[in-house]
């Protein structure tokens, strides 16, 4: 038996105009719903157990206070995936606004939530958290993108780019380009070989592995250090390797071209005017991303606050050399403990003024 809930949302209309044939999305409560609700979507790759490491009722998402509702992705395996749906293939491009399109059926239809405390998300998490507080701007108060992005950026573009082709390669193909599955037409598409499918998820664990952490990270053996692996290979193999190939190639590359795709400004109500979708964010935004991460850099969430109306963002980098790893999946305790504080004064005051000095604070923290 599934440890979570699925709500059926039938035959659902993407932003391509493509169709998910009974459709459904993945999710899971915690709490009473009497209380006020938070929205934590999951992460690329991730499952909805992936984000339980942030809940608990000495942590800030405490069950006790709050009702906090996990979404899952399209692609993440539970919700409509390739991995549980037959057909089409290729699979159709799924966009972050059709995610948040269906995680608000999901909360306001099922769950009979009318508005929400708070948003928030690490990575493709935070994209969503974006996403939510532009596609629906009075429904949330407030929102904590951690290690993400409000539209994924031209080098992050580029990234993604080499995941993909070392995936797809596996099976002799390439990419079709950015935002583009494999460059061959769906007549002539087929199915991962076993074969194909280890090789590629290994090649995709690699290059991934340049990314999620900093050159810090690697100069000083944190690996080793913290981590335990006995050196670089075995952190290789045992670490990026073991983790890629837990995955399924077609979730992968859909949840791929939905990151790729990313941008909150591309919706009928901003026309693509990115300044305009910022603009128009109503919910106070603490931006937390790691000032060492390599493809959602701290100067491109700088960017986004200055965007923002004057008092609504605030934009404070994580102090750590974990890179993208800062932000999760809850690796690194003293990561977590900043995070963990960071939301505690947000979620108390709903105020962005002083949250620098608490971070210089928390971050003379020791666990």
């Amino acid at each position: 038996m599934s440890d979570f809930s699925i709500f059926k949302l039938g035959d659902f209309t993407l932003q391509s105009g493509a169709t998910l044939r009974d459709a459904h999305i993945a999710y899971k409560t915690f709490g009473d719903a009497s209380n006020p609700a938070i929205i934590y979507p999951t992460w690329y790759s991730g499952l909805i157990s992936d984000n339980l490491w942030l809940l608990g009722e000495d942590m800030a998402l405490n069950p006790r206070k709050y009702f906090i509702i996990i979404p899952a992705l399209f692609g993440n395996g539970q919700s409509t995936s390739p991995s549980n749906t037959p057909e089409p293939r290729p699979f159709p491009q799924i966009t972050i606004y059709d995610n948040v399109r269906a995680q608000h059926q999901l909360v306001t239809e099922k769950l009979g939530v009318k508005h929400v405390k708070a948003v928030l998300g690490w990575s493709m998490g935070a994209a969503q958290t974006y996403q939510w507080i532009t596609q629906y701007p009075d429904f949330v108060d407030l929102a904590i993108p951690f290690c993400g992005a409000a539209r994924c950026s031209l080098h992050n573009q580029v990234f993604l780019e080499g995941v993909k082709s070392a995936l797809v390669a596996a099976k002799g193909a390439a990419s079709g380009g950015i935002c583009k599955t494999e460059a061959k037409s769906a007549t002539q598409y087929r199915n991962w070989t076993t074969e194909e499918r280890d090789v590629g998820l290994k090649a995709l664990g690699r290059v991934y592995a340049g990314w999620g952490f900093s050159q810090a990270f690697y100069r000083e053996k944190v690996y080793e250090t913290y981590l335990g692996y006995k050196d670089l290979e075995d952190f290789m193999v045992a670490f990026w390797e073991t983790w890629a190939l837990s995955k399924d190639p077609e979730n992968m590359i859909t949840m791929l071209d939905t990151w790729q795709s990313a941008d909150c400004s591309q919706q009928d109500a901003y026309g693509g005017d990115f300044k305009l979708a910022m603009k128009s964010i109503k919910a106070r935004t603490l931006v937390l991303p790691s000032k060492t991460d390599l493809y959602f850099p701290p100067e491109d969430s700088e960017y986004e606050v200055a965007c923002m109306s004057s008092d609504i963002g605030k934009c404070i980098p994580f102090p750590s050399i974990w890179g993208h790893w800062a932000g999760g999946p809850g690796t690194n305790k003293v990561d977590v403990k900043w995070l963990d504080e960071c939301l505690k004064i947000f979620f108390k005051y709903g105020i962005v003024d002083d949250m620098e000095d608490v971070s210089s604070n928390v971050a003379s923290l020791s666990i």
